[in-house]
């Protein structure tokens, strides 16, 4: 059901997910918002609100209302709620070119940011992606269609002119329904390019042990963009060994979407590093047609948390010629060999451990960490120490059994992880788990570990 801001302006939840009626459904509604605004050339007909009501007519002088993509678990009364409470009345979301109000997962700074996002930025990214790629084909949604990653899926398929293949991973993720769906969509146009977005831990799973099928499937993709957290090396040369034609990405929900593939930006995309250190190590920030208009909620944005920056132009009123975001996370540009500069992202600010006076970059231990026998993941985080400040400890997650039990194989972690790390990046301790926890689509809950690590530090104790 349809229900005004406290600006006047109707807000149209939608359910996402990955259920084939509501992901029909969402579809439909971006058709339309597309058509209305020439981005598609096929205008949809009315469509029900999957949450609760109809898609309200537009009357003069009226702005359009704001499309709020929801998971399908959520009460869409709570959340009117929550952005009732939140949202600024006066800020981006009130801008005529903002069409939805994108909810992010959360940071490890805390709860997450209420995104203002024009249609024309989302449908910019996705005509930049299949550039990028070579040109429209078939899609298959494997990702939440309320999370950016998987609502991109669904702009690129509309502009492509082809339905999504839902791979319905509601009641979690199964690498044999991701390769029914990767085979589904081979069979419907062969000779099709076909295409995936995934998360790390989805691509961990489908090249375990006992997954030759989807591993199979995911060999005959032209491409598996893997976004949304960082990806290991480790992994990255286990798929590509397997024949994956992987394409790592990075960006965000105020970027539309991965903005940067393989370390290149998309199309008119720019990056620059802010105040980089010795080694070339600053914040990330991003410009470009992708941008989102803003953030829509009231007060100002926690100590780290990413910035829009409004650069003044050179005309007599200063008016504003180009925005920017700066980012929350650490990169350095580095020439490649074709005499261009490649991003590589090092993790978010905030997430940098000082121990004994070092900065350690959680990254750094992590790809370590995974190249080692038996690791399949793992996340390193700083816990409160007497004597080091802050030291480093990490989990792991074991790709199967282990020879000798987990005693055993810790020990030989440690003394594998000392002989590649110095002193300050060695963990102190390694603890291993089942799994890692998550917040969003894919990404490690650092803040979560950080507090169970904690806890199980002073329990030794």
């Amino acid at each position: 059901m349809s229900s005004a801001t406290s600006s006047g302006r109707p807000l149209f939840l939608l359910r996402g997910g990955t259920h084939p009626d509501d992901v029909a459904a969402l579809t439909a509604v971006l058709r339309e918002r597309m058509a209305v605004l020439g981005q598609d050339s096929a205008a949809g007909g009315a469509t029900d609100d999957p949450a609760g009501g109809r898609m309200p007519d537009v009357g003069a002088g009226q702005l359009r209302p704001l499309l709020v993509p929801i998971g399908p678990g959520e009460d869409p009364g709570t959340v009117r709620a929550d952005l009732a409470r939140r949202l600024d009345p006066a800020g981006p979301a009130a801008r005529p070119d903002v069409d939805l109000l994108l909810r992010t997962s959360g940071s490890s700074a805390g709860t997450g940011a209420l995104v203002a996002m024009p249609m024309a930025a989302l449908t910019a990214s996705a005509r930049a992606t299949h550039t990028r790629l070579g040109g429209p084909g078939s899609w298959v949604l494997a990702l939440p269609a309320h999370h950016i990653a998987g609502l991109q899926v669904l702009i690129r398929s509309l502009l492509a002119g082809r339905a999504p293949v839902v791979a319905d991973v509601g009641g979690g993720f199964r690498p044999d329904a991701l390769a029914d769906a990767i085979e589904r969509a081979l069979a419907a146009r062969p000779g099709e390019p076909v295409r995936v977005s995934l998360v790390p831990t989805q691509l961990v799973r489908a090249l375990g042990p006992g997954q030759r099928r989807a591993q199979r499937a995911l060999a005959r993709a032209a491409a598996v963009l893997l976004g949304g957290a960082a990806a290991d090396p480790d992994l990255l040369r286990r798929a590509r060994a397997a024949g994956v034609k992987v394409v790592t990405t990075y960006g965000m929900s105020e970027t539309g979407g991965g903005c940067v593939y393989d370390g290149e930006p998309l199309g008119a995309v720019q990056v620059r590093i802010e105040n980089p250190d010795a080694a070339g190590v600053g914040r990330i920030v991003l410009s470009g047609p992708v941008l989102a208009a803003g953030y829509a909620e009231r007060g100002a944005r926690p100590a780290g948390a990413a910035v829009f920056r409004e650069l003044p132009g050179s005309t007599p009123d200063g008016a504003v010629v180009r925005r920017e975001l700066v980012t929350s996370d650490l990169g350095r540009l580095a020439a490649d060999p074709d005499g261009g500069r490649r991003l590589t992202v090092l993790g978010r600010v905030d997430d940098v451990i000082i121990t004994g006076g070092v900065k350690v970059s959680p990254r750094e231990v992590e790809e370590v960490l995974t190249t080692l026998p038996g690791v399949a993941q793992a996340c390193a985080v700083g816990v409160p120490d007497a004597e080091w400040g802050s030291a480093v400890v990490a989990a792991v997650v074991p790709d199967g059994d282990v020879d000798g039990g987990r005693g055993a194989w810790v020990q030989r972690l440690h003394a594998a992880a000392r002989e590649r790390l110095d002193g300050a990046h060695a963990p102190k301790r390694i603890t291993v788990v089942d799994a890692l926890p998550l917040r969003g689509p894919g990404k490690v809950d650092r803040r979560a570990l950080a507090r169970r690590l904690t806890s199980a530090s002073r329990n030794a104790d």
